[in-house]
């Protein structure tokens, strides 16, 4: 149920236009300051994860290892995606939420 939260928030983002996705335009999002929180597939591999954790830890924006490719990507309305950015601080706030909610419950 929680997952499917994260994903609706996700996708509500991506309708509102606050949500940047796809390797190159996250990273961008990041080192100009207009990410809010990065999400990235728990599928991707360890050198994408490993590069957001980095840059991530380096801009403090918070950086979460979530859901499959083909999820993210749906939700942000494309067929798959590894990494994306929501670039909005309300939205970014309610999916931490959610995330911590998630991570309390296991």
């Amino acid at each position: 149920m929680r997952q499917n939260k994260i994903l609706s928030l996700v996708g509500l983002a991506t309708k509102a236009g606050k949500t940047v996705s796809g390797e190159f335009s996250t990273e961008k999002a990041v080192k100009n300051g207009t990410a809010c929180i990065v999400l990235v597939s728990a599928q991707a591999s360890e050198n994408t994860k490993k590069k957001f954790q980095n840059m991530c830890a380096w801009y403090k924006v918070p950086v979460c290892f979530y859901g499959a490719k083909e999820e993210l990507g749906g939700a942000a309305g494309c067929e798959y995606r590894a990494s994306l950015a929501v670039t909005d601080h309300g939205l970014a706030g309610a999916i931490m939420k959610e995330l911590n909610n998630m991570d309390e419950r296991r």
